[in-house]
């Protein structure tokens, strides 16, 4: 059995942790498919860590193409209880600027076609999902980014639209999803923070907001474009690593969320009904589920 480790997904732009030394790059086989790419295992200060680039390495994954299941049962195979994930977003409201870091803590899902469950196959399982993030690892990274962003402004919570992409919104869909009241929109974030919970991974999401979307007039300064998210990315990544570099040393030994045990009492179908092959897939969690 593994040591207790920390997992980082990077989103765009975030490809490496400062200070984190790589022991060694690993490819994990999985019931479903190839992860991204190899998985970083290292350590930052006496944490082990084991980091995975989402889009792969070189970016060159679309959200949609990305395999999900995979990239989570890797870091529960590699023993991951926590995963702190990094997004770039764009933003429904002016108080929310670009630069600015929003600890998500609801999402909205308008993907579509996504592989977003390990159940199914003759297996049925129902999570509680009313609060999708791990609220200790979510404040614990905005007690760090409060401390550590000195003149960016750090939101504690905020809902995250996750729509399908790769192109961006429409302005037709830009402002209607500020009219839900919504705070920010991206691409990934929903489907990771479901499978983390069917795997018992505590998950936090920081939002790292790059424009305004296209829902905004006007203000010619604030319009997105291309380079305004790639300049404001380029600056988002920085922040990033520093507050993941500060928050791991001190994320618990113990964890007592209702994160590590989701899936007590979640799986309905009768053990005896399960076949040999479907317990094989889900051995890594189907041992606690049906405990």
């Amino acid at each position: 059995m593994v040591e207790k480790r920390i997992g980082v997904i990077g989103g765009s732009g975030l490809y490496k942790i400062e200070g984190m030394e790589t022991k060694e790059r690993v490819k994990v086989d999985t019931p479903f498919g190839d992860p991204s790419d190899k998985l970083d295992i290292g350590m930052l200060e006496d944490h082990e860590i084991v980091f995975l680039p989402r889009h792969a390495r070189g970016h060159r994954l679309l959200p949609s193409e990305i395999n999900y299941r995979a990239n989570i049962w890797a870091m529960k195979k590699l023993g991951v209880e926590w995963i702190i994930s990094v997004s770039a977003v764009g933003s429904f409201k002016k108080e929310i600027k670009p630069l600015d870091i929003v600890l998500v803590d609801q999402f909205f899902d308008r993907s579509h076609g996504r592989s977003s469950t390990f159940f199914g196959d003759g297996v049925a399982g129902h999570i509680m999902f009313a609060h999708p993030v791990c609220p200790d690892l979510s404040g614990l990274l905005y007690q760090v980014a409060e401390k550590e962003c000195k003149g960016i402004r750090v939101h504690p919570k905020g809902t995250y639209l996750n729509m399908e992409g790769p192109a961006f919104s429409t302005k037709a869909e830009s402002l209607i999803y500020k009219s839900w009241g919504v705070d920010v929109i991206g691409m990934t974030q929903m489907t990771e923070a479901r499978l983390a919970r069917e795997a018992e991974i505590c998950f936090a999401t920081m939002a790292m907001v790059t424009d305004y979307d296209c829902w905004i007039e006007g203000d010619t300064d604030a319009i997105v474009s291309v380079e305004m998210i790639i300049e404001n990315l380029n600056k988002n990544v920085a922040m990033a690593r520093r507050i993941i570099a500060r928050a791991i040393p001190q994320i618990p030994d113990e964890r007592h969320c209702v994160c590590a045990s989701a899936l007590k009492k979640a799986v309905i179908t009768r053990p005896d009904l399960i076949s040999k092959e479907a317990k094989e897939r889900l051995s890594l969690i189907l041992n606690t589920s049906l405990g």
